[in-house]
């Protein structure tokens, strides 16, 4: 049945049809003709199960207030903040944009906005101090997967949902695999510049960096508030997605005014439509979940693939290669739906903490969003910048490595995840 499955949906996609159609038609069709003793209309309620639960409002709240924010300001003085401190040292430009990207990614949870609104600037600045096209194009596209790690990361929402863990402790649980992939990155930065003898830009005095500072100290301390919010236990991960879209408002609309109030409806518009498909995914991804649970297959796929008693790292590496392969070529938010029930219960039987097991699964997804050949932050790089797609991933090969070498460290060190908890 499980090929049924897989093949109707491949077939599916290659007519062209969006990853949605697949996700929720295979199901009923594999039910009709396959599994011809159960009911579909068992089905049907699943799809409102998928979509009812209480902390997928962290998403479209999250994508609000990163859209105001994006429509806004922030990204600006974001930039300029931080560019003040490291410019003028070699790499600084690119040090810059690795960070950016990092804390934009702490704003929106989502690597698409962040290569919109940090790598349309940084780009450009980049070109201007002398790097390679390709090699400013890799590193912002990589820098910003760091938005699946970090709070209020979607994929980490995702995951929470899919197995039904706290996304608070999901979200503490990634900053330090964030931080770790900009240190990473700033270091490679840095040894980069200096082999390719960028030049140095002019360092700003003080007097700048207090001007940059005090026009940034609002933008940075919004991850403050839903961290420090989630951390302290002062307000759940949903409850911090609503303040979020507050401050947000407050920020853009009051103090800023970069976005007059009859904007934001065209805002929230986009915003709907961005998280219609994020829900008609989800709902998806409970039908295609409650089929395979149905009829038994995780237990068979992870016998056949795992063996009958795995231990723990053999789990995670072979968690870790079928998410990286699989968000190689589709979108993360399907593949963690879609794998997540099935590898799970194998993961939670050999000894795996559920909280380590999501920052493994959303790192490889992190991994396989920037990964030719369909990487899907690959494509929207190549729209952002209207760039070909052989020069988009060009200069992503380093990055690629320096990434494999991090989630190999994550595997074999969990305390890097579980360390804030």
């Amino acid at each position: 049945m499980l090929t049924a499955l897989l093949g109707i949906m491949f077939v599916l996609l290659m007519l062209n049809f969006p990853m949605m159609i697949p996700l929720i038609i295979a199901p009923f069709i594999v039910a009709v003709f396959f599994s011809p003793l159960l009911d579909t209309s068992m089905m049907v309620p699943q799809l409102i199960t998928g979509i009812e639960t209480y902390e997928l409002l962290c998403v479209p709240l999250f994508i609000f207030a990163a859209d105001i924010m994006t429509s806004g300001r922030t990204s600006e003085r974001l930039l300029d903040f931080i560019g003040s401190f490291v410019r003028h040292i070699r790499g600084g430009y690119a040090v810059t944009t690795a960070a950016a990207c990092t804390m934009f990614g702490s704003i929106s949870g989502s690597t698409q906005a962040t290569v919109v609104a940090i790598g349309r600037p940084m780009r450009e600045r980049m070109l201007k101090a002398g790097y390679k096209d390709s090699s400013t194009m890799a590193l912002i596209i990589n820098a910003s997967d760091v938005a699946l790690l970090v709070p209020p990361s979607i994929g980490l929402i995702i995951y929470g949902l899919a197995s039904r863990e706290s996304i608070g402790d999901l979200f503490i649980a990634g900053i330090l695999p964030g931080v770790m992939v900009f240190l990473v990155f700033a270091t490679y930065s840095i040894i980069y510049a200096k082999i390719k003898n960028i030049p140095l830009a002019a360092k700003a005095d003080w007097k700048e960096r207090l001007v940059s500072f005090r026009k940034a100290i609002l933008p940075l301390g919004f991850p403050i508030l839903v961290i420090g919010g989630i951390y302290s236990g002062y307000f759940t991960a949903t409850e911090a997605a609503g303040v979020s879209v507050l401050y947000a408002l407050i920020l853009e609309v009051l103090v800023y005014r970069s976005i007059h109030i009859k904007k934001i409806p065209s805002i929230a518009l986009s915003t709907g439509l961005v998280t219609s498909v994020v829900f008609i995914l989800v709902a998806g991804g409970q039908v295609f979940t409650f089929l395979i649970n149905l009829e038994n297959i995780p237990r068979m796929l992870t016998e056949s693939v795992l063996g009958s008693d795995p231990t723990a790292l053999y789990v995670l590496i072979i968690v870790s290669i079928f998410f990286f392969v699989g968000c190689m070529f589709v979108d993360p938010i399907v593949v963690i739906l879609v794998l997540t029930p099935i590898f799970l219960p194998a993961a939670e039987a050999a000894g795996v903490d559920p909280i380590h097991l999501g920052i493994i699964i959303t790192f490889q997804a992190a991994l396989g969003s920037a990964t030719p050949p369909f990487g899907v932050d690959i494509f929207t790089a190549s729209a952002v910048f209207n760039r070909p797609y052989m020069e988009v991933i060009k200069g992503t090969p380093p990055f690629i490595i320096m990434m494999v070498i991090m989630s190999i460290l994550l595997i074999l060190f969990p305390q890097i995840s579980l360390a804030l908890l």
